[in-house]
């Protein structure tokens, strides 16, 4: 696997938190991984993800309004152009891009390797909505000693 690097690859050096969501999720995890996702903003933990689910890409939509850093990581070629969302996270050095395949698309197979580098690269890993029949199942289980649950907390 022949991986690249678009953006600041100091971000490598920082503790990194894996969110890692199933494509199915329960209604009552989605908010707390709204609630999850505003927490790593404000406390600027540097999160890593393909930021490829439903869920993951809202997760993006919270993380990209703080000044966090952001390792997103693609299942397919590095980007030829860079999409106009992203360019000012790259110029102030909040994001790293890393691609792990030189697919033009992403597939189940890209998508799996993928989901094992960011599990290689993370401190701690969020994963959510994984059940037995999914394909995070069998990361979860191998990584489990790095692998974190969301908590109900009380906001009053």
């Amino acid at each position: 696997m022949e991986i690249q690097y678009l953006g600041n690859k100091e971000l490598l050096k920082l503790p990194k938190t894996a969110f890692l969501a199933s494509s199915t999720i329960p209604v009552d995890m989605v908010l707390k991984c709204y609630d999850w996702a505003v927490k790593m903003r404000d406390e600027g933990r540097c999160v890593i993800s393909g930021f490829s689910s439903r869920l993951e890409k809202d997760v993006w939509d919270f993380l990209v309004k703080g000044k966090q850093p952001i390792i997103l990581v693609l299942a397919r070629a590095m980007y030829k152009t860079i999409p106009a969302n992203l360019q000012p996270l790259l110029n102030s050095g909040r994001l790293l891009i890393i691609s792990t395949s030189s697919a033009t698309r992403q597939s189940k197979t890209t998508a799996l390797a993928r989901n094992r580098y960011i599990c290689e690269q993370a401190d701690t890993i969020l994963f959510v909505g994984v059940t037995e029949n999914s394909s995070l199942y069998p990361l979860q289980q191998e990584f489990n000693p790095k692998s974190t649950s969301l908590s109900v907390t009380s906001t009053t």
